[in-house]
């Protein structure tokens, strides 16, 4: 007697509230985390540091934040939640959306699960033109589900971390920065075209970035200061500008910080042609850092593309901690055609109205001679052959009197 396999149900629904303890439990259990969020947020903590304080929770909730517009999907079997998904867009335009996390149960199988969440966000989030997601290299199983599903490698990222001791060093070193500005919503267009130059073709097209990237309303520059003083850091940023070609050439960002339990987080952009402004910029950032906090190392990130970044802190001894391996997959939906919009519903009558006559014309009779003759008096026709009535009229006395 053979026993009957019972049916497993899955659905793929938004979180509610009524999910969080579930997905607080799966998040707990999941301490090895494939995904990596350096490069959409590099100042801001990993979304799995769960902050205690009730202030920063109602500033996570500001819309323009990165948590606002993070949206949480959940696999349900047997009314049990075995994973969920958390995407968020990764520009101002919402084209290019990103994979934040991935967690799945043990128990269920994670190539299907894994499947059936991101089948979901791929075919509900009509906006998304190109996903991005960041994977630790080591993990395996995360390269795989994500390769299956038609994700293509984009470029390689490394964090490098400098010691508090190299830190030192670098600060001795009085930098050159003549020209550096502070940083305001005027700037947006300098940063915008120095973020073009400083990576390739390929990278720039799926990141679709705009001047609206680059721009922060007073609301959110509020929320964020406030953020960094209740997390303990404080925020530095300024450019490079070049007077002669007008624009910006260089760009920093640090999220320092207060205390020796987390380390100080920096951005760095430079253009191409100037790679003498990394020194510049890391020891104007290391400066910063001496005199916050001295014992606390500095974590920045570099891509593949960027080998004169790598070479220099390579050479200055910065320590790679982690690999992780962008990549992207672009999504055309197809629209269906509607029938409002077909041949066979315009009503042509009413769009030409001006191009209808007035009555309805009448046919008459039409004499082919008479119309014929008329013509051929103006001379726009040449006599028929066998045309007597032409010819009897080229040989009239008026003719030969005239020759």
């Amino acid at each position: 007697m053979t026993s009957i396999v019972p049916k497993i149900e899955s659905v793929v629904r938004p979180a509610q509230y009524r999910d969080w303890d579930a997905i607080e439990n799966l998040l707990t259990a999941s301490d090895d985390r494939a995904e990596r969020s350096w490069l959409a947020k590099p100042l801001a903590r990993r979304p799995d540091n769960g902050d205690r304080n009730p202030l920063l929770k109602v500033l996570n909730s500001v819309p323009g934040q990165w948590p606002a517009s993070l949206r949480t999907y959940v696999l349900e079997q047997n009314n049990q939640i075995v994973g969920l998904i958390q995407v968020s867009p990764f520009n101002q335009a919402r084209s290019t959306w990103r994979v934040e996390r991935v967690y799945i149960t043990p128990a269920a199988r994670s190539f299907d699960t894994g499947t059936q969440l991101l089948r979901y966000c791929l075919e509900t989030i009509w906006e998304a033109r190109t996903w991005l997601v960041e994977v630790e290299v080591n993990h395996l199983d995360a390269l795989g589900l994500y390769r299956q599903n038609g994700f293509q490698p984009l470029a390689q990222l490394t964090q490098w971390q400098i010691s508090p001791q190299s830190l030192a060093q670098i600060a001795v070193h009085s930098p050159s920065l003549p020209n550096l500005l502070p940083i305001n919503n005027a700037d947006a267009s300098l940063l915008y075209q120095l973020d073009t130059a400083a990576m390739p073709p390929f990278v720039r097209q799926v990141f679709d970035r705009h001047l609206q990237d680059f721009q922060q309303n007073l609301l959110n520059r509020l929320a964020y200061k406030i953020q960094t003083q209740l997390q303990q850091r404080e925020w530095a940023n300024g450019y490079v500008f070049e007077p002669q070609r007008k624009a910006a050439i260089g760009y920093f960002s640090v999220c320092l910080s207060q205390t020796e339990y987390e380390p100080h987080i920096a951005q760095m952009t430079v253009h191409p042609a100037y790679t003498w402004l990394y020194a510049e910029l890391l020891a104007h950032m290391a400066s910063l850092s001496q005199q916050l906090c001295s014992s606390t190392p500095m974590i920045l990130i570099s891509a593949d593309y960027q080998p004169e970044r790598e070479d220099y802190l390579q050479e200055i001894g910065a320590e790679r901690l982690e690999h992780t391996l962008m990549l992207s997959r672009s999504v055309w939906h197809k629209v269906r055609e509607s029938k409002s919009l077909s041949l066979e519903t315009l009503q042509l009558t009413e769009m030409l109205q001006g191009l209808q006559p007035n009555h309805t014309p009448v046919p008459g009779r039409m004499n082919f001679w008479s119309t014929y003759s008329s013509l051929q008096t103006q001379g726009g026709v040449d006599p028929m052959p066998g045309d007597t009535r032409s010819s009897s009229s080229q040989n009239s006395p008026k003719s030969d009197r005239s020759s």
